[in-house]
């Protein structure tokens, strides 16, 4: 079962949010995922190592139990 994501209110410059819009579109994610994706990736250049919950993402289906590849 996946875990349940944290909302919280955030607020942007307006062309901040177009940029990450305009990259999100490039990328094929919604904003959001761009934005969480942008959050690890810059916590990753830090050196901070944050685990994926087990919601699957897009482009990489959720491993599942005894899956032998078929």
């Amino acid at each position: 079962m996946a875990l349940p994501k944290k909302a919280f209110p955030l607020r942007l410059d307006p062309a901040l949010y177009a940029a990450i819009e305009r990259s999100a579109a490039g990328d094929l994610r919604s904003v959001n995922g761009q934005v969480e994706f942008l959050l690890r990736e810059a916590l990753a250049k830090r050196g901070i190592k944050v685990s994926h919950s087990d919601t699957p993402r897009r482009g990489r289906p959720p491993k599942m139990e005894n899956d032998d590849g078929d």
